[in-house]
């Protein structure tokens, strides 16, 4: 089984920045990619926002490009976003997830509200 545990999410105003953390644990393989996805107010489904493999690969949805950074720690099973110049519609429940073997996990989700 896999965990993972997301924080970091918050209120915080148009332009500001702020920093998602998703540690996991469990059975995780070397091999994996691990991402963020967000799903906004009234939407159904989830968005891509960013993923990133264990060798440090990354992709991006246009949207966040250039504000957005995703990193990784793999010794510490942890994927980050660095959200820069935040807009009101970044505002979303933010999950993240780990791919490994051709099975997802999903953390609990993170609010992240961008509003002045």
């Amino acid at each position: 089984q896999v965990q993972l545990v997301e924080s970091g999410g918050g209120l915080v105003q148009p332009g500001g920045s702020l920093r998602l953390s998703c540690a996991a644990s469990g059975s995780i393989f070397s091999s994996n990619i691990m991402g963020w996805y967000r799903q906004a107010p009234g939407k159904q489904q989830r968005e891509l926002v960013a993923v990133i493999t264990s060798g440090g690969s990354t992709n991006y949805v246009e949207s966040v490009k250039g504000r957005f950074t995703i990193s990784r720690d793999n010794a510490k099973n942890t994927v980050y976003l660095q959200m820069n110049s935040l807009k009101p519609e970044d505002t979303a429940v933010y999950y993240c997830n780990i791919n490994q073997l051709g099975y997802g996990y999903w953390g609990q989700g993170t609010q992240v509200t961008v509003s002045s």
